[in-house]
């Protein structure tokens, strides 16, 4: 089975062909080899094959200031969910800001649980739906738990009134000529993450999930008159051209699915497997800034370990271009890793290059992007950063 050492990236050139979109995944978020992977594949395909964008699993309102202004800033509001806060990424943004190349987030930000970064980006919005927002919103990904909590205490007839409210100025800032084509996604996706919240209320994650994707992919395809070729980075279990499942959840259309449909070859998707090392939390130390627990070898069985089978340095493995028999190899592994969990996939189905990092570990808290964080994220990772 013919792999190729990461490396040299010219593998990609083949891989990629006229392709629009290049969905790169990762397993787990903030391991420090996919933020440096993800930097040498941007810069190989911006500066060999005139990609002009990168889109990033980070939130798209928020993320409008990323290429501008104070760089610690931009790393600890401009990304969300915590994406922003490492030494990797502001060495992949300073590069960044050096070329033609532009940024772009793709999900709903407000660490996908408050409406207020959303809605304070948007003009003529009422004061009644700031309010109700203000209520319940979070300050970063540390407080969205609590905010899920308060928006489940507010009276039905006030969360219905929300929802309406943004409904109704969605309808008015996509119906007036000449507002911001940004400005009006922006709303597309204040009215989306107000529907995540509320099925959250309802205890129904897969409709949740479901919402977000779908959004994304909204997102991906505005980008896409935009710009003319794309690298997309996010969650294997978002970019992968198969179901996602959760365990005691149904399957739910992800966001890749959603641009297969759309894009055809036109999409293709590079998935991530790894070895052992560490990987983000999954338990609730996570909210006391443990971000990281020890990720032990993958199971026998499992994609992750078939991959660390045929090679004990990061490679690639194209696989489309697999024989017959090596292709049914791959499709007898059907379990993948995602974090500490696992999910059943195919992987010849789901993606077509799968890229291995026998080993990942913690990325580097930057300095100045703690410095300039919110104050419960400072507290909480400041300890941890000298823990």
């Amino acid at each position: 089975m013919r792999t190729t050492p990461l490396d040299d990236l010219s593998w990609l050139d083949e891989a990629i062909g006229d392709a629009r979109v290049i969905a790169l995944g990762e397993s787990s978020h903030y391991n420090r080899e996919t933020y440096l992977l993800r930097h040498k594949v941007l810069q190989h395909l911006v500066e060999h094959h005139g990609f002009t964008a990168y889109a990033m699993e980070t939130g798209f309102t928020e993320a409008r200031t990323v290429c501008d202004g104070d760089l610690s800033d931009a790393l600890a509001n401009g990304l969300t969910s915590l994406t922003g806060i490492w030494t990797e990424m502001r060495a992949h943004l300073e590069w960044q800001r050096t070329t033609d190349s532009r940024f772009y987030g793709i999900d709903l930000g407000g660490a996908n649980a408050s409406l207020v970064p959303g809605l304070a980006a948007l003009p003529g919005v009422p004061e009644f739906l700031l309010e109700t927002a203000t209520a319940f919103g979070a300050e970063s990904a540390y407080s969205a738990p609590a905010a899920f909590g308060r928006y489940a205490a507010l009276e039905q007839s006030t969360r219905d009134a929300l929802t309406a409210g943004i409904a109704e100025l969605r309808a008015h800032l996509t119906a007036e000529r000449g507002t911001d084509p940004a400005v009006v996604r922006s709303a597309h996706l204040v009215a989306a993450l107000d529907l995540v919240i509320r099925a959250m209320a309802r205890g129904e994650q897969r409709e949740a999930m479901s919402v977000r994707d779908a959004a994304m992919a909204d997102t991906v395809s505005w980008i896409l008159e935009r710009e003319d070729r794309i690298l997309l980075a996010a969650h294997n279990g978002h970019l992968q051209r198969w179901p996602g499942v959760l365990p005691g959840m149904e399957a739910m259309t992800p966001l890749g699915l959603h641009l297969a449909d759309r894009l055809g070859d036109d999409y293709v998707v590079i998935g991530a497997t790894n070895g052992s090392g560490r990987t983000l939390h999954q338990g609730p130390e996570f909210f006391t800034g443990q971000f990281f627990a020890d990720l032990p070898a993958p199971e026998a069985g499992s994609l992750d370990a078939f991959m660390g089978e045929l090679c004990d340095e990061p490679f690639a493995l194209d696989l489309r271009r697999l024989s017959t028999e090596d292709a049914s190899r791959v499709k007898a592994v059907p379990r993948q890793r995602f974090g500490p969990s696992y999910a059943e996939l195919d992987a010849t189905v789901a993606y077509d290059v799968i890229v291995h990092l026998p080993h990942v570990g913690e990325a580097t808290f930057d300095a100045g992007a703690l410095d300039a964080s919110p104050e419960e994220v400072r507290k909480l990772l400041q300890v941890a950063s000298t823990s």
